[in-house]
């Protein structure tokens, strides 16, 4: 049986793992706590293929009609 790839699905935006140079540049420049971002569990079907650890930070990159294009962040936590 052929698993689907929800990643393809037009309606999922793109998640991206930040790097660690990143992760710390995204956290100074906002004066935040990685626990201060909203969260997304490890094993969430949109990025169980990244290979995310609790800590990590993935970068979603949404489209919208009215604001272009804007990224959003969450924090990686295991369920």
């Amino acid at each position: 049986m052929k698993k689907f790839d929800i990643t393809k699905h037009g309606l999922v935006p793109k998640h991206v793992k930040l790097s660690d140079k990143d992760k710390k540049q995204l956290l100074e420049k906002y004066n935040i706590t990685l626990n201060e971002l909203p969260k997304i569990l490890a094993n969430d079907p949109a990025i169980k293929d990244l290979g995310l650890k609790t800590g990590d930070i993935v970068k979603i990159e949404r489209k919208s009609k009215t604001a272009g294009e804007y990224d959003y962040y969450r924090g990686v936590i295991n369920a």
